[in-house]
């Protein structure tokens, strides 16, 4: 089944890993997360992260100590870090 691309809505999508910048919870700090799971569009050259990547990065770094987490990380190492709580309980959206 091929994909379409989430802004141009053209079929030319590739899988791809690349790296990301996100800032933490607290705000004290931007990271790396290199080798993340993404979409490159090679029709409109957009590289985008899915939504279900998007909310699992975002659910895992408010879920464990984020001082564990270095400037650079690759996407695999940042979810091997134990959660401290066994899910989300702000996120009402499931």
């Amino acid at each position: 089944m091929k994909m379409e691309c989430e802004w141009c809505a053209r079929p030319n999508v590739d899988r791809i890993v690349d790296s990301v910048y996100w800032e933490l919870p607290d705000g004290t700090r931007a990271i790396e997360i290199s080798e993340t799971p993404t979409y490159f569009c090679r029709d409109c050259s957009m590289t985008y992260q899915s939504e279900v990547i998007v909310k699992e990065i975002e659910n895992h770094l408010f879920l464990i100590d984020c001082k564990q987490v270095s400037k650079v990380i690759t996407f695999e190492d940042l979810m091997k870090i134990p959660r401290l709580l066994k899910r989300n309980y702000f996120d009402f959206s499931s």
